[in-house]
């Protein structure tokens, strides 16, 4: 029998806080393909606040938040095939069906029948414990540290799968990052860096700039977001990775070179852009939305960190107590790498 503690999104916006309670019942056994995991460590992401504002329609309240964690297995059920108790383990964001036309497709991180996505349809990782179909979940090696494991999917993870399997980013190409020294900023700026690429980091605040060179950035702008693109000098970049929105996608757009590629994966401010359809036509850029990584993606992830070692950072370490503290110092910005909580 386990008895959880968990922190609970009651209802959205800021008002309130979340509360950190232990369950009055004892989490059920795994059923069918589930696991159930004892956390170590979960990353606070963007998304999680995202999701408290009640800016995606199917978020299911009340709810664990937390989609980025990382434990080892406790119990599976009956019908899990891929994993066994005592096996490390961290969180993709959600499961998938495996025969839709996107799964067949290798595209799971858009299948359309997927009912489990943690944080939103099911309970997340701001707990002691976590109970989730088995294709949420991917193994990771002993040698990762738990909060690494944790954050290692949405912030490797993402930028893996933008700048390789999206954009296809290759060694002596020019590689543009926005927010660069956030959580998937700063990873992005690393992974690109250990491709072979030159690396441009725009930051919004100049006392970031140490931070973000000693990442290896080549070129580092300071920059409100919408003018960066007017000081990149005659070489224009070969791949774009946007991890803010609004504020600086057109400057991100008009950062390409003829031909290049635009990969979107921010959505920190809940506003439209306007698009000037026919800069993309002209000059033959491609824009390109992207998520969290798939299963696939996190298995060349890990293979290639095996021989190019790359080290996130991890900017503050919270207890699950703390859980209301850590989003909101999040929502404040200005964080170096990513803030992680621990049961």
């Amino acid at each position: 029998m386990t008895r959880r503690t968990a922190a609970h999104l009651d209802a959205t916006g800021w008002a309130g806080a979340l509360t950190v309670r232990a369950d009055e019942h004892d989490l059920p056994a795994p059923v069918r393909d589930q696991l159930l995991v004892a956390v170590e460590a979960c990353g606070v992401c963007h998304r999680d606040l995202i999701d408290r504002e009640g800016r995606i329609r199917f978020l299911r309240l009340p709810i664990v938040p937390g989609h980025e964690a990382s434990g080892r297995v406790l119990q599976v059920g009956p019908d899990t095939q891929g994993f066994s108790p005592g096996d490390r383990v961290a969180t993709l964001h959600r499961d998938h069906c495996g025969v839709c036309d996107a799964c067949l497709a290798g595209e799971t991180t858009v299948c359309d029948r997927a009912a489990s996505v943690l944080g939103l349809t099911i309970d997340g990782g701001y707990a002691s414990h976590l109970l989730a179909p088995e294709r949420v979940f991917y193994r990771v090696p002993d040698q990762l540290d738990a909060p690494t494991a944790a954050v290692l999917h949405c912030t490797l993870g993402t930028a893996w799968r933008g700048l390789v399997t999206q954009a296809g980013l290759r060694s002596g190409q020019h590689a543009l990052i926005t927010g660069a020294n956030g959580g998937v900023g700063h990873a992005a700026v690393l992974l690109a860096k250990s491709l072979g690429a030159t690396v441009t980091a725009v930051i919004r605040d100049d006392a970031h700039q140490d931070f973000v060179a000693s990442l290896g950035a080549d070129q580092i702008l300071v920059d409100p977001g919408d003018t960066f693109h007017k000081r990149l000098g005659r070489r224009r970049a070969d791949v774009v990775l946007d991890t803010v929105g609004a504020t600086t996608f057109n400057a991100s757009l008009r950062s390409l070179r003829v031909g290049g590629r635009l990969v979107t994966v921010g959505n920190i401010v809940d506003a439209r852009v306007e698009l000037n359809l026919g800069y993309i036509i002209t000059f033959g850029i491609r824009v390109i939305g992207s998520s969290g990584a798939s299963g696939a993606d996190m298995e060349a992830l890990l293979s290639w960190l095996g021989s190019h070692p790359i080290g996130l950072r991890i900017a503050r370490t919270l207890e699950l107590s703390r859980a209301d503290e850590a989003q909101r110092l999040l929502r404040r910005g200005g964080l170096e790498g990513r803030v992680v909580l621990v049961p």
